[in-house]
């Protein structure tokens, strides 16, 4: 089991923290405003060990820290605690909607340039992690990051979730994750598909 930091508490965020403590992991939600009484709301929805603290105390509890604040503070976020960054597993879930690139790698890692870096759960709503399949068939989640035992590590977080992890490659497929989530805007918000939309990939 992990110890694993959530940067907020939004949708993404508390879906995917709810999901990790049920199954065993320590979550930390590093939020700016641990007062907020809608955190404890959130924490008395829990079921296992689930807490909220400051950012720093956050990102120093978790070996895992997952991006799931808006795209336009998570630069503020690493310029504020890039050492505290530094050796850990990052996933980058957020999504810079308005810009040319929507994940926020380059700028976390210009903080952080020994952290481990990873793009997931940005290409799908956060219903599908609450309820990641239809019927029998599983929702895959499409990744990339870095190889090794890292990616072990995440590759084990997407299946806690109840997803089928596909891996792609290293940092390189970074738009490949990107253009994933720009399809399932354009579904959803462009052609009203719903938001349980999701992806699946088939082999022979």
């Amino acid at each position: 089991m992990m110890n694993i930091t959530i940067l907020g508490t939004g949708n993404i965020g508390s879906t995917l923290g709810k999901k990790w403590a049920a199954t065993g992991h320590a979550i930390k939600f590093g939020v700016r405003n641990v007062n907020d009484s809608k955190h404890q709301t959130l924490l008395s929805n829990i079921n296992g060990y689930a807490s909220v603290a400051t950012l720093g105390e956050a990102i120093t509890f978790g070996e895992v820290i997952v991006f799931a604040v808006p795209g336009s503070a998570a630069g503020e976020i690493a310029a504020q605690f890039g050492g505290a960054l530094n050796d850990k597993i990052i996933i980058d879930a957020t999504n810079r909607m308005g810009q040319a690139e929507l994940n926020s790698i380059s700028i976390i890692a210009a903080e952080a340039p020994q952290a481990k870096f990873f793009r997931a759960f940005n290409s799908l709503g956060w219903e599908n992690f609450e309820q990641p399949a239809f019927g029998d068939t599983q929702v895959d989640l499409i990744y990339c990051g870095d190889s090794g035992e890292a990616q072990m590590a995440v590759e084990q977080l997407i299946a806690d979730i109840g997803l089928r992890p596909i891996y792609i490659g290293n940092l390189e497929q970074l738009p490949v994750v990107d253009n994933l989530a720009r399809l399932w805007f354009a579904l959803v918000f462009g052609q009203g598909y719903g938001r349980r939309v999701a992806f699946k990939v088939l082999t022979e």
